[in-house]
């Protein structure tokens, strides 16, 4: 059985007092219904990651993954990629990988994971949705 991944004490876009940089990722879904967000994080998650988590929550099956913060999108959009982000993303692709024994890129098991966009307020129509990525 899958273990539940260690809670983080980092909030997003504040760090922790050791210095670390600040949450960017929050994890969801899987077996154990596992959440490191809820409904109440919508400006931070953005809708469908809030609810996402939320749904992981109340123990509805969700798949494995992971919301980025909508402070990294602020970062990137500032001019490159937040401190952090890319080992926090890593870190939890390699979760979904190890729930899913799939492997992200490879040929003969890939991971097909979808990116979507979601803004704390719902805008249909702009930004597109790219599924099935890692074929």
């Amino acid at each position: 059985m899958n273990e539940r991944p260690p809670h983080s004490d980092r909030r997003e876009g504040g760090g922790t007092a050791g210095g670390a940089p600040p949450k960017y990722v929050y994890r969801f879904g899987g077996a154990h219904g596992y959440a490191e967000g809820d409904a109440s994080m919508t400006a931070a998650l953005g809708g469908k990651g809030a609810g996402l988590a939320e749904m992981a929550r109340l123990g509805l099956p969700v798949p494995p993954g992971f919301t980025i913060a909508t402070a990294a999108g602020r970062g990137v959009a500032g001019g490159g990629l937040p401190d952090g982000l890319e080992e926090q993303v890593a870190a939890a692709l390699g979760e979904v990988e190890r729930e899913t024994g799939r492997r992200f890129g490879d040929a003969a098991n890939p991971l097909l994971v979808s990116v979507r966009s979601g803004a704390p307020v719902s805008m249909p129509g702009m930004m597109d949705t790219v599924l099935n990525l890692g074929l």
